[in-house]
Formats: structure tokens, C-alpha cells, sequence
């Protein structure tokens, strides 16, 4: 790489990562604030917290990069020109393939990155979040019950205490109704929670359990000085998890199990999340070839360079646009995969079309526009 193309790469690196970092905080934080109710509603720890945050930065990077990229691309030649460096370029005889030569090597170290994001990193950070997520609402009496009030869970558990004393729940109340033929009711003076290995369990001391079969009047009562609860059974509905198709890694969606029950019901949700994957990191390329398309050739300071960049923001709109159309299209119909690719392959190839032959066609154009001035002029005067 000449001395010129590392000048160049080195300005729109800088660009890209300045753009890059303020996007993602500004996206980042946003995301923060959603789950503060970890914090203050469930009780959880700054590190939870903070690890639940960080899992969904790999989705944002996914989303960011080609954006960022672009304003990059746009910065960096709009500079390149406004300090007349393109021009003199352009005059000394640098042709665009060696000007887009350090802008395509940023841009296939960018493409490389979101490829690992989409393929790797954001399928298993999704999946470690669901875990996460799950875990937290399955610990129901630590992050679900709160003191002095009875709380009836979607299992058909209902949990009571009466006040909590350091680490101890005092005043224990809890009725088991999840089978409706048995219920029992665990009464204690006291419990606390224990968590051995990946279960949690619930240790009452000196307190009694009740059974009652569905129709009789008689119970069964078993006092205790200390009996263990496994929470982790008492929360088997709540702690079930089923993960949905962007949480699988691409080794699944590539060859899913027919008879997955949530394969089954959603096969098209498969299908577009798989291609969406392998399609996120073509926006990459798509967005800096429609940005050098749009500003790569050099011009002088008195033509203004606005509607190049507008008709830049436009293109790569309706290019991202119609990328979701299509991903939403192929849920229901499997032949709407070729928009999904189409969308940022096709507006590459007219983007290098442009660059490498713009000024041919737009020379074509022009005598076509001139043949059809001096056309217009002689058959009036031949009607004439």
C-alpha cells in the first residue's frame, strides 16, 4: 500500500471508529435504561446488570458497523475534496480503483467483523441472555415475592413471608397447587435460601406441611424442625426455556431438527433469520460503494456536493428498506431469499458500475440528450 493509500485509510479509520464508538453509546445507553428494572424492581446486582447490557452489544455492532461505515466513507472523501487533495489526485492520474483501494480494505475488515457477529457471537449472547433472563425469574422467592404480600406465580404457586431478618424470610407461607388433585401448604417460622450447584433450594425450619387429596376433607400434616425445598422444581414452568430462532446458533439453522416443536410452528422465522445472517455483512461493502459512488469523483469547491450526499442517504435507505421488506417476505414465501441477497449485492454492482464506468455512461447519456436536441429543431423545420 503507497503512502497516499495508508494517508487515506488512516483518515477514514479514524472516522469510522469516531462514528462508530458515538453511535453505540448513544444506542448503548438506551438499551441500559430498558433494563434498569433488573436493579430496582428484581433486586439484582450492578454485575448482572451489566453483564445483561453488554450481551446485547454485539446485536447493536450488527447494526452499526455498515452505518457507521458510511458516514465514514462520506467524511473522509468530502475532506479528501474540500482540501482539494482529490483533485490534485485526480489530476496526477490515480485512477478510482487505486482511490477505493484503502476504503475496500477497511471495509473487508468491517465486513469480517460482522460476519463473526452475525454468525458466532450475536446468535450466543442472545442464547446466554435467555439463560440469564430465565435464571433470574426462576429464583422467584429472591427477585419475584416481595415482603408482606402474597404473590401467586403463572405455576400455580402462591408464596408468602411476613418480613425478611438479614438473610432469613421470616413468618413462611406457601401453597403448591400445580397438581389440582394434591395441594399442599408449607407453613414454617422461618426459611432461607440456598443455592447448591446450578439449583436453588429454600430451607424452612420448624414449621409443618399439609396435603389434602382433591374431594376429601381429611390432610396429612408433617411437622419439621428443617426441611429443604428445591425451587428450581417449584419454578419448572418458569424457568422452561424455549429459544427462539435468533437465539440458535447458524450450525442449527443450517440443519434444524424437523421435529422441533418450535421449528415446526415457525420454520419461516428460521428460514429469514439464517439468510439475514449471511446477508448482514454484504450491507457493509453495499454502503461504502454507495457512498464512494456518490462522492469519489473529485470536483471543484464551487460544485456543491449536497445532493450527492442526499441521493447517498436516499440509496442507502431504500437499500436497508428494502433488505427488511424481503426478510419479512420470506417468513411466508421461500423465493423472497433472492431480495434478501438482491437488495445489497445488486446495489454494489450498479455502485461499481458508476465508479469504474460513470464517466462513459454519463458521456453516452449526454450525446443521447444532444442527438435528441438537434433532432427536435430539424424535424420542426422539415414539417415546416
Amino acid at each position: 500500500m503507497t503512502l497516499i493509500e495508508r494517508y487515506i485509510l488512516r483518515n477514514v479509520t479514524v472516522a469510522f471508529v469516531a462514528c462508530f464508538l458515538a453511535l453505540t453509546l448513544v444506542i448503548w445507553i438506551t438499551q441500559i435504561l430498558r433494563q434498569l428494572d433488573l436493579v430496582t424492581g428484581q433486586g439484582q446486582t450492578l454485575g448482572i446488570f451489566m453483564v445483561v447490557t453488554l450481551l446485547s452489544l454485539p446485536a447493536l455492532v450488527v447494526i452499526i458497523a455498515p452505518v457507521a461505515l458510511f458516514i465514514a466513507t462520506i467524511y473522509a472523501l468530502n475532506k479528501l475534496n474540500g482540501d482539494s487533495e482529490l483533485i490534485v489526485m485526480s489530476a496526477a492520474g490515480v485512477a478510482p480503483a487505486r482511490l477505493l483501494r484503502p476504503f475496500a480494505a477497511l471495509g473487508t475488515a468491517i465486513f469480517m467483523i460482522v460476519a463473526a457477529m452475525t454468525l458466532y457471537l450475536m446468535p450466543q449472547s442472545f442464547n446466554t441472555l435467555r439463560d440469564l433472563i430465565t435464571q433470574i425469574r426462576a429464583d422467584f422467592v429472591s427477585n419475584i415475592v416481595k415482603e408482606g404480600q402474597f404473590t401467586t406465580l403463572d405455576s400455580g404457586i402462591t408464596f408468602h413471608y411476613r418480613e425478611k431478618a438479614g438473610d432469613s424470610l421470616l413468618g413462611i407461607f406457601m401453597q403448591d397447587e400445580r397438581n389440582p388433585e394434591k395441594i399442599a401448604v408449607y407453613i414454617a417460622e422461618r426459611g432461607q435460601t440456598v443455592t447448591v450447584g446450578n439449583d436453588s433450594f429454600l430451607v424452612l425450619e420448624n414449621g409443618s406441611v399439609q396435603q389434602q387429596e382433591k374431594g376429601s376433607r381429611d390432610a396429612a400434616i408433617v411437622t419439621f424442625q428443617r426441611y429443604a425445598l428445591n425451587l428450581s422444581v417449584f419454578a419448572a414452568s418458569e424457568a422452561e426455556t424455549v429459544y427462539r430462532p435468533r437465539e440458535r446458533s447458524t450450525a442449527y439453522l443450517l440443519s434444524p431438527d424437523p421435529e422441533d416443536p418450535v421449528y415446526k410452528y415457525q420454520t419461516g422465522r428460521f428460514r429469514a433469520e439464517l439468510h439475514d445472517r449471511f446477508s448482514a455483512p454484504l450491507y457493509c461493502i453495499s454502503f461504502l460503494l454507495i457512498a464512494f459512488a456518490a462522492l469519489g469523483e473529485a470536483r471543484t469547491t464551487r460544485q456543491g456536493r449536497g445532493v450527492a450526499i442526499a441521493a447517498a442517504v436516499v440509496a442507502v435507505g431504500l437499500v436497508r428498506i428494502l433488505g427488511f421488506f424481503a426478510s419479512s417476505a420470506v417468513v411466508r414465501e421461500p423465493l423472497a431469499v433472492a431480495g434478501i441477497y438482491g437488495a445489497p449485492l445488486v446495489s454494489s454492482l450498479i455502485a461499481l458500475l458508476i465508479i469504474f464506468e460513470g464517466a462513459r455512461v454519463r458521456g453516452l447519456m449526454g450525446a443521447f440528450l444532444r442527438g435528441r436536441r438537434a433532432a427536435t429543431p430539424a424535424a420542426a423545420a422539415g414539417g415546416a
